[in-house]
C-alpha cells in the first residue's frame, strides 16, 4: 500500500479514469490518494459538497485499501465508485451503509446540436428563433450580480441542487434569459472542476419555460466551455431523473452507473 502524491501518479494508477482524476482535483491541498495493487482510492474533501473517497480496482485489493483510507482520511468520507464494485465493498465491510446508486456521465466531445425542438405550442428552431414563438436569448455567462436570480431559480426549480451561488469552487454560472422581459429562464454551473475534467452542475429551468430546449441549450454552452478548458466534461445525475439523463445523452454524455456509501452512524 502506497500513498500517491501527484496528479500524474493518480492518472497512472487509475488508467486516467475520469471519475478518479476528477476527485483528485489536481491534488489540491487536502486531497490524498493511495494505491494497493490495481486498486486506487482518492480522498477528496468537499468535492461536490461531500467528502468523497473515489475508488477503482478489484474488490480483493480495494477492501483493505478502503479501510486504510477511511482510517487516514476520517469517517466523513464516503466511498464512491462503479455500482457493482461498491456493492462488493459494502458486502465485505459491515461498517458501511447500504449503497445508494446514481450516474456519472462524461464526454470528450459533444454531439451535434439538433436543429428543431417540437413542443406542444409549435416548433422552435434551435439557435435561430425562426418562428418567433419563444423569444429567448442565447446562453451566456452571467455576471456575479445575477447570483440572487440564480439562487431564486434554483430554489423554485431545483431545490436539491448541490451547486448554489457563493459556494467555494462553484466557479461561474451560465443562463438563458427571456428576450423580452429579461427574466432568467435556465441556468447551469461550472463547479468543482478539476484540471482535466470539468464538472457541469446546478442545472435548472423555470417551470413555465420547460419543453423548449432551454436546459439543453445552457448545458451545451457550459459543456462546450468545459471541454475547451479541461478536455473532458462530466456531471452527476440521479437515476430517477430520466428526463435529465435523456438530455445529457443527447448532448453526447455517456452514462456510468455508480454508487456511494458511508460509515454507519
Amino acid at each position: 500500500m502506497r500513498e500517491l502524491v501527484s496528479e500524474a501518479e493518480v492518472v497512472a494508477a487509475s488508467g486516467d479514469d475520469d471519475l478518479v482524476v476528477w476527485a483528485a482535483q489536481g491534488m489540491r491541498p487536502g486531497v490524498r490518494a493511495w494505491v494497493c495493487g490495481d486498486a486506487v482510492a482518492v480522498a477528496s474533501p468537499a468535492a461536490s459538497r461531500r467528502d468523497r473517497l473515489v475508488v477503482r480496482g478489484t474488490a480483493a485489493r480495494l477492501v483493505p485499501l478502503v479501510r486504510h483510507a477511511l482510517a487516514e482520511a476520517g469517517p466523513s468520507y464516503r466511498p464512491l465508485g462503479d455500482a457493482a464494485l461498491i456493492e462488493q465493498v459494502v458486502a465485505a465491510v459491515p461498517e458501511l451503509e447500504p449503497a445508494v446508486g446514481f450516474s456519472w456521465m462524461g464526454t470528450e466531445k459533444l454531439a451535434p446540436p439538433r436543429q428543431e425542438v417540437t413542443v406542444s405550442e409549435g416548433t422552435y428552431r434551435e439557435g435561430t428563433g425562426a418562428e418567433g414563438t419563444y423569444p429567448e436569448g442565447s446562453a451566456s455567462w452571467l455576471a456575479d450580480s445575477a447570483a440572487p436570480e440564480v439562487a431564486a431559480l434554483l430554489a423554485a426549480a431545483n431545490p436539491g441542487s448541490y451547486a448554489v451561488p457563493g459556494l467555494p469552487r462553484v466557479r461561474r454560472w451560465a443562463g438563458v434569459r427571456d428576450g423580452e422581459s429579461g427574466a432568467l429562464l435556465a441556468v447551469a454551473a461550472d463547479a468543482w472542476s478539476a484540471p482535466t475534467v470539468g464538472l457541469l452542475a446546478g442545472v435548472a429551468t423555470a417551470a413555465p419555460a420547460r419543453g423548449r430546449g432551454l436546459g439543453e441549450r445552457v448545458c451545451r454552452f457550459v459543456a462546450s466551455a468545459l471541454l475547451a478548458e479541461h478536455g473532458r466534461a462530466a456531471l452527476m445525475v440521479d437515476d430517477w431523473n430520466r428526463a435529465a439523463v435523456v438530455v445529457y445523452e443527447r448532448l453526447g454524455f455517456a452514462r456510468r452507473r455508480v454508487a456511494a456509501t458511508g460509515l454507519r452512524a
